[in-house]
């Protein structure tokens, strides 16, 4: 396994401590990841992120892209991340509300999530 995952996993696994490093992955179906999103919480008081910062991918799961991957863990490392939080999913579309698409709306680019609960995955009514 590359060395660069392993301590990624191992990070996540680590229940304590801040910086906490959330990680989301995102895309146009709950099947392929085309956005990673990496926020950094410096303490359990903070309510906003203190550092954020987005990676996307066309061709490729951005989960399976190695560069992506190393790049992420040296943006958790140089804020000395002493865990990570992750969901085991893709959380929705890639697309931002307000920016990509109008407020209130849903995107028009990914119908997939257009009646979906994006935590759980299942269909809204």
């Amino acid at each position: 396994m590359d060395k660069r995952k392993y301590q990624f996993q191992k990070l996540a696994r680590r229940k304590t401590g801040y910086p906490v490093a959330s990680v989301a992955y995102y895309g146009p179906t709950d099947q392929f990841a085309s956005k990673a999103v990496v926020g950094i919480t410096m303490a359990e008081e903070d309510e906003e992120v203190s550092d954020l910062r987005r990676w996307y991918a066309k061709e490729t799961d951005i989960r399976l892209d190695i560069q992506v991957i190393n790049e992420m863990v040296d943006f958790i490392m140089d804020h000395q991340t002493q865990r990570v939080a992750m969901m085991d999913r893709i959380i929705g579309c890639p697309h931002e509300e307000g920016k990509d698409y109008p407020k209130g709306e849903k995107c028009p680019q990914c119908p997939f999530w257009a009646n979906r609960d994006r935590w759980t995955g299942e269909i809204i009514k």
